[in-house]
């Protein structure tokens, strides 16, 4: 249990090919929540919410069906505002289908987000 994202991201992808409702991600962290909330506002999952077990905490995660596929990306690669596309082709399935996750100096973003605003960044997580 080294890489919090890429547990978690698992445990969304075992729990949507179930065809559960909801499932609990433990141990929590900074960078899966920011992750989440752009999974959130892309509509691939629904609410969630932190919980305090007096560790490092859980995430209970509200899920909506809509996940095909998702996982973390190892190594982070850096990306530069030129190279969106060609990285696009590799890991996303065809165009304007799925989310490429960024972390950015700005913050972490979704792919789209990061070229409106110009900027480059380490590639975290994607998710179709």
């Amino acid at each position: 249990m080294m890489d919090t994202l890429a547990n978690g991201l698992t445990t969304i992808k075992n729990n949507e090919m179930r065809n559960r409702r909801e499932c609990i991600i433990s141990p929590a962290s900074k960078l899966l929540g920011r992750v989440l909330r752009i999974m959130q506002l892309n509509g691939y999952i629904g609410e969630f919410e932190f919980v305090d077990d007096g560790r490092s905490g859980k995430f209970k995660v509200q899920l909506l069906g809509r996940i095909n596929k998702c996982g973390a990306v190892r190594p982070r690669y850096s990306l530069k505002i030129d190279e969106f596309e060609e990285w696009e082709k590799k890991i996303l399935p065809s165009r304007d289908v799925g989310t490429m996750v960024i972390s950015t100096p700005k913050g972490v973003l979704s792919h789209k987000e990061a070229r409106e605003k110009h900027l480059g960044g380490k590639l975290l997580a994607f998710v179709y």
